[in-house]
Formats: C-alpha cells, structure tokens, sequence
C-alpha cells in the first residue's frame, strides 16, 4: 500500500469502527478502543518456512509507529499487536483466540497466509471481529453475505491467474502450457482463473 492510501485505509476502518457505537458520545468504546489507544492486532510467520513475509508485519509495525510519532488518530496511540504463527494454521488459530479473548483487539488487519486465515475464517466472523486487508489473494475472501467480517486486499488470485494466461495468449498464442500448481485453495484459485 503506498502512504496515503496507507493511511486513509487504516484510518477509515478506525473511524467507521468508532462511529458504528452510537455509545461513543458516551465514551464508552467496545473492545479495543479506549480514549488514548487503538488496540490493532496482527498475525505474521515470523519463523518458519514462510518467515521471509514476516516483513511486511514489520513495516505495519513501522507505519503504525510513524503514525503514533505525528500524534495518532484523533489523538489515539496505536498498540500493535503482532504474534507470530510460523506459518501453521493451528498456531494461527491459538494465536487469533489470544488476540481476540485476552488482548481485546479491536480488529485484526493483515494477518498473511490463505491457509492460515481460512483457519480463523469462521472463528473472526463468528466473534464479529473485524478481519481486514488479509494479506492473500484467495478468491473466497470476497464473500461479504456469508462472512461479513472478513475483507481482503491485493488482487485476488483467479484474477492473476487470468493475467498470465491472457499475456501468453497474446504473445505465443501457439504455446503448450503445462502448469505446476500448490495443491490447496492458493494454487487451486491460479489455475481456475488461468483456465478462465
């Protein structure tokens, strides 16, 4: 996400948040939210086989410091929560409950990985936790009727795998294509769109 963007994205989710409690004026905020603080929570591989992704969790860190240097949102600080899931869907899903149950998060925003989120998919919409900016292109995040809680960011993977296979047609519309793909909703998603 460029700086802005960044910014007006991370922004909007805490205002909309905010302003959806008409107990506000009350100053009474839901989980999260109190009159100095933000509580975002974050689920990165910081170990394991996919540890290299963990930098995008700390650039999120480093943004939301930037942001608590220039004085916040609203003059709210914002306390972000990483933890680390080593790429393993049940360490995703204990460490989901974590942030949800004991830390009180107010949402969880781009938490990486379409194995790892599909395992908290149902739990976050469940608990009607915001569970925002995923950071996979999985098709399946885009289903705001049946999980309303849940939103994705980048493009989805369908829509990649028809890119690529839109570039070849036009470039070597003669070429033989053989596809290797990783056996789960990531890989099954490329090769749907390409063969779209």
């Amino acid at each position: 996400m460029k700086g802005r963007a960044f910014v007006f994205a991370v922004g909007a989710i805490v205002a909309m948040a905010l302003a959806a409690s008409s107990a506000w004026a009350e100053k009474k905020y839901g989980p999260g939210v109190t009159d100095t603080e933000i509580k975002i929570g974050n689920i990165m591989p910081y170990s394991g086989p996919a540890s290299a992704y963990g930098t995008i969790g700390k650039a999120d860190a480093a943004y939301f410091e930037m942001i608590n240097d220039q004085g916040g949102i609203n003059g709210r600080k914002i306390n972000f929560v990483t933890l680390d899931d080593g790429y393993s869907p049940p360490k995703t899903v204990e460490q989901a409950r974590k942030l949800v149950e004991k830390e009180q998060v107010l949402i969880l925003f781009n938490p990486l990985g379409t194995p790892t989120n599909s395992a908290i998919h149902k739990y976050m919409n469940a608990k009607k936790v915001p569970h925002l900016f995923l950071s996979t292109g999985a098709g399946k995040w885009g289903q705001p009727k049946k999980f309303p809680w849940t939103m994705g960011w980048q493009p989805t993977y369908p829509v990649e795998g028809a890119i690529y296979a839109k570039y070849i047609l036009e470039k070597i519309p003669d070429a033989k294509i053989g596809i290797l793909f990783q056996n789960d909703d990531y890989g099954k998603d490329y090769v749907h769109g390409f063969k779209e």
